[in-house]
Formats: C-alpha cells, structure tokens, sequence
C-alpha cells in the first residue's frame, strides 16, 4: 500500500521533461541561477554502488554552461521569468550532504523539489534550514535517504504534498510538538508521506489538527490509529502498515465516503472488523493482512461496487465463506488465507469475474461447490490445507478455461476424478497443479493437453507403475514431485527415448516410492535441472556420470538406494549445493573433481563401502558446514589441512564408523571457526530454496542423521542450528588436546570406542552448549574434572570402560 501512496506522489509531483524544454521564444535559464546549479553539482557525487538503481535516472553530469540550464534533465522554468521553479532528481545515485549554505537554496523561486532515493545524509534538521527561504514551495521529497534527526516544526505553509519517509531504521524523527505545529501550520497540504518516521513523542492530539482536505496519508512503521481519522473527510487513501497500535481498529469509517484505499496491514489489531468498512462505496483496495482480527465476515454487502483487491489474510476470521465475496462486480483478487474460516462455502448466486482466490490453510470443510467453477475468469484458485472432501471431476475444471495456477493440496479427503475421456478436455492455460496430500488413486491424464509446467502428486495413494500412454503428453512440464506408492521400472518408462520430455524439466522428486532399475542415460538430456531427487526407492546400477556435469543442479538426492559401483569423477557444476549419495552400496574413491563444487554445503557419503583416505581437497570448499563419511572404510591419519582456514565453515563432521588411526593435533580444532563461534543460526537452510520454491515446507527438508543421546535421530529443521563432532568407533590414540574445549557451540561430541588415553581435558568446561557427551570405550584415565558440574545443558554423559578413578563430581544437575 505504500507503494500506492508513492505511486499517487509520483503522479502529483511528475512533470514531462519534454516539457522542460523551453520554447525558443521563452527566456533562457538566468546566469545566477545556472551558477547556483552548477556549483550545486560540485557538491555532489554520483556512486549508483550506494543505491539500489543501476544507473542514475538524471545525470547531473551533463550538466554544463554551454547548453541553456531549462534545457537540463530535471529542470524545470517558468517559461515567461526563466526562474528554476522544479527540481527533480529522484534516483540519481547522488551522494552527499545539504549543509544551508548549498548553492540550491539559493534557487527562493522553487516550487517543488524532489530529491527522493538518493544516498544524502546528515541531520534534516541542519540540512534543510534553508529551505524555509522557499516560501512558494509546494511539494517536497526526500523521502528514502540517508538523512537523521530531529524535524522541524517550522516548515511551509503553501506545501501540498510533504514526503519524508526513510527506511525501517527511523533514523528521523518528529519532536513532542513537530507533528502538531506541522497539522497546524500546512493547511493546504494534500499529501503526507512519513513512512518510517520516528513519532514515538508524538501525541495522538496532533491528528485533529490534521486538514480535512488532506487527500493521502501514509504513516508506515509508526504507532496508534486515532479516532480523529474519521474527521478526515477528502482521505483517499491511508496506508499504516507495519504500525503497532494494538487494540482495536475504531469504527470511525462512515464519512470516509472517498477513501479508495486503506491499508492497516502488520498492525497487531485485533477485535472484530468495523462494519463501516464494508459501507465504504468508493473503495477499490482494503488491506488488513497480518493482524489478530476476529469474528465473522457480515453475512451480506452490496456497498463495495468498486473494491478490487481484498487482503484479510493471516488474522483470525472465523464462521463461514458468504457468497458475496465471490459476487462483487469489480473484485479480481481475494485474500483469506490462514484464518478460521470454516465450512462449507456458500453456494455462489451470481459468479463475478473474479481472477485470484486464495483461501488456504482454513478449517473450510464439505466438498467444492459446483458454482466455484461457475467462476470462468480464475487464473489462480488456491483452496489448500483445508478439511475439503469429495471428488473434482473432469467436466468441472474443464469450465475454468483461464485457469492457471490451481492448489488443493493438504486436503486428505479430496479426490481427482479420472476416466478414459479425459484427454478430451482442453485445459490451455493450465501451468501448475498441486494435489499434494489428497486421496488421489490413480495419475491424471487430462492434463496431458495443457501446457503444464509444475505437477505435484505427493503424498497421495497412487500405486503401481506408469504405463507408455500415461508417461504422454508432458512434453512441457519443468517440475514433478511425486511421494506414493510407485513401483517398478518407471524411470525407464517415463524417459524413454520415443517419449518427448522437455529439456526445460528443471525438478524431478519422486522419493520414498518404490521404484526399481536404473536410472536411464536419457536423463542426460534434460539439461535444465537444478532438482533432481530419487532417494528411499530400490533403485540399482550405477549413477550416470552426466549428474556430475549437468549446469545448473543445486540438489542430488539419491541416498537409501542400492546403487553399487563408483562414484562419478565428473563435477564441474559450482552451483552443486546439496549432495546426499549416503546408504548405498558406493565403492572406491571420494571422487577429485568435487573440488570444483564450490558452492558445497552438505555432503553426505554416510553408510557405503567407499575406501579411500580422508580427502584433504575438501578444504577447498569454502562453504562446507556438513561433512558426513560415517561407516565407510576410510583409513589413515587425519591431515591437519582439516583445521585449514577452509574449513572454518563446517559445524557438523561426522567421521564415526571407519578406519582412522593416528593422534589428533591441535591444529585439528583450531580452525573450526564455526564450532568456536557462540551458539546461533547459520546461513543454512534445511528447506532448500531455488526460484523462490521453499521445499521446507512439506516433504523436501534437507535431514541428515546423526547418533546422539545414545540414540541415532534424524535431524531435519534442527541442522540449521546442530553443531556436532562424532569421531567414535575408529583407532584414535594418545590424548584428547586441550584445544577441544574451544569448540564452544558444539552440542554433541562422540569420541568413544576408539583407543584414548591420559585425562579428559580440564577445558572441556567451556563447552557450555554440549547436549551429549560420549567418551566411553577408551583408556581414559585420572579424575573426572569438577568443573563438568558447569555442562548445564548436558543430558547424557557416558564415561563407561575407561580407567577414570572417583570421586564422580556432584553439582548442579550432575
């Protein structure tokens, strides 16, 4: 909303260059004021490296003497005085400070001036004190700079239009009276924008003062709603996202007569919704999303001729869907989701034109009511993570021609009808399809004449194999993700040569089934994939080398399969983000070419039969934070290269289960920066993210596992902030190094069976985030270290079969 009120100053303040131009009759750009320009240009730099523009919108830098300054991009004269009446300099990537003695205040002629989302700075308060020279001075905007400060109360009585909004920080702010002298002294003003401005010393008695004429108010990131905005009587549009007034919205709506737009989004209101609201015959866009309202939507309105966009998303709307949302002449898009809508949905009487529905992740039960799709001009209707029921057949999607985008996923009684003449129906429009968690028996073949380019069947009760007919007819689909009960040769089938597939096919999920086979060379040809995820199938053979060199994959996800031979020598791909091959039957080398995976963050080989040593190139991964080789046949020493500035990413090693041998130096634990930083979160995600798809959300979380608490637990939200060590069941010798103890976040440190001597570390103290501590099966001997009583989030300590004498230290929760 605040974008509209930015949009609306835009229009009050634009102006045509070509305009700027003056005619060859009008008068040319006064010497003294061309100077005044010129010298203001001295002051300023141009770095678009400090903006977000890539280039700056006006070049001052083509300013010069030998062209009339009216003649200038972003200036503008009065075409009979050849005074500078307009300045408009709006992202122009300029840096600097407006001190009072700035060549352009000189410019007293001024009657408007447009700075906005630049890089100034300095106190707004000092910088613009010249300004009030400007007594004809109509419209100001430096909004989205660098400016701080207090603002004063001594500004311009002929202004219309005022915006001095920044950004989240608040770095300028109104004194205790700013506000009021500034309501009474702007009678004219139309236009306020103070996104973002500080007015926590502002009384709520400042708003009375406001005019009544006032057209556009937008205070974004302030404080209270007050009651006088009912005496606001021009108001046509109000935007206070992101306030904290609490409480609830006044109902003072009933003169607002033409307020087109009202915003309270991310208010933290609560209570029920206004019913004057729903009176407001001019408005087009209500956005109340992100709030705690409550109670049920009025049972009938006829007011909102005009309302185009309704956003009640994320509040607590309860009762049911009435049918006049759905009835509005100018409604395109409706907003409801995550609320308490409960169901079934009315019985729509009169289908508007709307376009978008969402209303996802409600309690809205019963099945779809034919007339939804009655609805003939939807593009996107999404109905997920509800309690719907019944069976959407063919004839009925059919009707939604303009259709889009369709979600009903996470309804577990919901079901797709399919029957032998369902190629007949034509679904032109048609691009992504979600039945994700619903009662689907069997893959839909209608389908197979759209355009669809995203298709998700997971988590449904689809079971067998896929037949060369059903395998059609998807020669445009770029993602599929399917969680069911598929077995068989499927891979082969469905990329069979004789069977066109997009090469633009960027996803393929189709874990926890039960496919069987190999995984055909055909696949080679889909050079656009960045997802590609078979894992926890019976799939065999060997992996094909192509995986390793295709261009663009984020995540290879092939673990708990039976593939068996080596793995492919073949990375070249540096966006390779994520790679699990554990739980096979992988043999060989820890394949060189990985070092050219640089953007590598999780690598888990875990549970092969791979024999090699520890692969020392690893530390050429600079983001590395997962390293899991657990229960292979790694043999020899560590290198110190493990401890290189390389590998001060990783925070979970796991190298448990192998045949390591030799000491462990200090230079081991040096290094490990991230083990050594305080507890937090790093910049991972278990919910692996790609074109704005979060695969978090439902089955695709990253997981990994781990032994910990005596217990192996798969770790999947949790790996964001797990810190572990697990060297356990190797033929370590001598002594653990002091330098553990640095490695203060982590959580989980196994070095048991292993062949340990001399006495657990006294600095082993520091390691206040330590959940589990496993040193059992060593030779370990001497005291047990009294200053473990400080491990106060330890919950399992196991010491057994060592040579450590009592006492057993006793203290806190020890």
């Amino acid at each position: 909303m605040g974008s509209l009120c930015l949009v609306l100053v835009m229009l009050q303040l634009s102006w045509s260059l070509s305009s700027s131009v003056p005619p060859a009759s009008s008068h040319l750009c006064l010497p003294h004021q061309r100077d005044s320009l010129l010298h203001f240009k001295t002051t300023m730099s141009v770095d678009c490296d400090l903006n977000k523009d890539p280039y700056p919108r006006i070049d001052i830098e083509s300013w010069n003497k030998s062209i009339d300054c009216c003649s200038w991009e972003g200036v503008k004269c009065d075409h009979v005085s050849g005074h500078v009446i307009g300045i408009d300099l709006s992202h122009s990537c300029l840096g600097g400070s407006l001190f009072a003695n700035n060549s352009l205040f000189q410019l007293h002629n001024l009657q408007w001036l447009d700075l906005s989302s630049n890089s100034l700075g300095g106190s707004i308060l000092e910088n613009t004190s010249s300004l009030f020279h400007f007594h004809g001075l109509q419209r100001l905007n430096l909004a989205d700079n660098g400016f701080d400060g207090t603002i004063s109360s001594k500004l311009f009585s002929q202004l219309v239009s005022l915006d001095l909004s920044g950004d989240f920080e608040l770095h300028i702010r109104f004194n205790g009276q700013g506000l009021d002298m500034l309501a009474r002294n702007l009678t004219k003003l139309r236009n306020l924008v103070l996104d973002y401005v500080d007015m926590s010393d502002v009384a709520l008695t400042s708003f009375p003062n406001l005019s009544s004429s006032i057209e556009h108010l937008s205070l974004s990131g302030w404080g209270s709603i007050p009651s006088s905005f009912g005496n606001l009587t021009q108001i046509i549009s109000i935007d206070l996202y992101g306030n904290s007034p609490e409480g609830q919205i006044p109902d003072v709506f009933g003169d607002l007569r033409k307020l087109t737009s009202l915003s309270f989004s991310s208010c933290n209101l609560s209570g029920p919704l206004p019913i004057t609201i729903f009176n407001l015959t001019k408005i087009t866009h209500l956005d109340l999303i992100n709030n705690h309202l409550e109670g049920p939507l009025p049972n009938h309105v006829s007011e909102l001729q005009y309302l185009e966009q309704l956003w009640l998303s994320n509040n607590s709307i309860s009762g049911g869907v009435p049918s006049w949302l759905f009835t509005l002449p100018s409604l395109s898009l409706l907003g409801l989701s995550y609320n308490k809508l409960v169901g079934p949905i009315d019985r729509i009487q009169k289908p508007s034109s709307i376009r978008e529905v969402d209303l996802s992740h409600n309690n809205i039960g019963g099945p779809i009511p034919d007339s939804i799709f009655d609805l003939v001009n939807l593009i996107s209707l999404d109905l997920s993570s509800n309690n719907l029921s019944g069976v959407i057949k063919t004839d009925m999607l059919s009707r939604l021609t303009s259709l889009e985008v369709l979600d009903v996923s996470s309804n577990s009684l919901l079901s797709l009808s399919t029957s032998g003449n369902d190629v007949n129906y034509s679904f032109p429009q048609l691009e992504t399809v979600n039945f994700s968690g619903c009662s689907v028996r069997q893959f839909p073949n209608f389908f197979q004449t759209s355009n669809l380019g995203e298709l998700d069947l997971s988590n449904n009760m689809i079971s067998g194999g896929i037949s060369k007919r059903e395998a059609e007819g998807w020669e445009g689909l770029q993602w599929t993700n399917s969680l069911n009960l598929l077995q068989g040769p499927i891979l082969s089938t469905c990329f069979n040569p004789q069977i066109p597939i997009s090469k633009e096919l960027s996803e393929i999920v189709i874990s926890k089934n039960k496919l069987t086979g190999n995984i055909p060379s055909s696949i080679c040809n889909l050079s656009s994939l960045y997802v590609l995820d078979l894992s926890e199938n019976s799939l065999s053979g060997t992996i094909p080398d192509c995986l390793g060199n295709f261009g663009y994959l984020q995540l290879l996800d092939l673990q708990m399969n039976k593939f068996i031979g080596e793995i492919p020598n073949s990375f070249v791909n540096n966006y390779l983000s994520h790679l699990l091959l554990n739980d096979n039957q992988l043999e060989g080398l820890v394949p060189p070419s990985l070092a050219n995976s640089t953007s590598l963050e999780l690598l888990n080989l875990g549970n092969n039969k791979l024999r090699d040593r520890f692969p020392y190139w690893l530390a050429l991964l600079p983001r590395l934070q997962v390293l899991i080789l657990r229960f292979n046949r790694f043999y020899g020493s560590l290198p110190h290269s493990i401890a290189s500035s390389n590998f001060s990413a990783l925070r979970i090693i796991d190298l448990s289960g192998n045949e390591f041998t030799g000491t462990l130096s200090m230079k081991f634990f040096r290094n490990l920066k991230a083990m050594k930083d305080k507890p937090k979160e790093w910049l991972y995600s278990t919910t692996f993210n790609y074109m704005g798809r979060s695969y978090g959300s439902g089955i695709h979380e990253i997981s990994v596992n781990v032994t910990t608490k005596r217990l192996e637990m798969e770790l999947t939200k949790a790996v964001a902030i797990f810190v572990s060590l697990d060297l356990s069941n190797n033929q370590f010798y001598g002594k653990i190094p002091e330098d553990v103890g640095q490695l203060i976040s982590l959580q989980m440190l196994n070095f048991s069976h292993n062949n340990f001597t001399g006495p657990i570390p006294a600095s082993f103290e520091n390691l206040v985030a330590l959940e589990s501590l496993d040193l059992s099966s060593n030779m370990l001997n001497g005291k047990i270290p009294s200053q473990m009583t400080k491990l106060t989030f330890l919950e399992v300590l196991n010491l057994s079969n060592n040579n450590l004498v009592e006492p057993i230290p006793h203290g806190n929760h020890l």
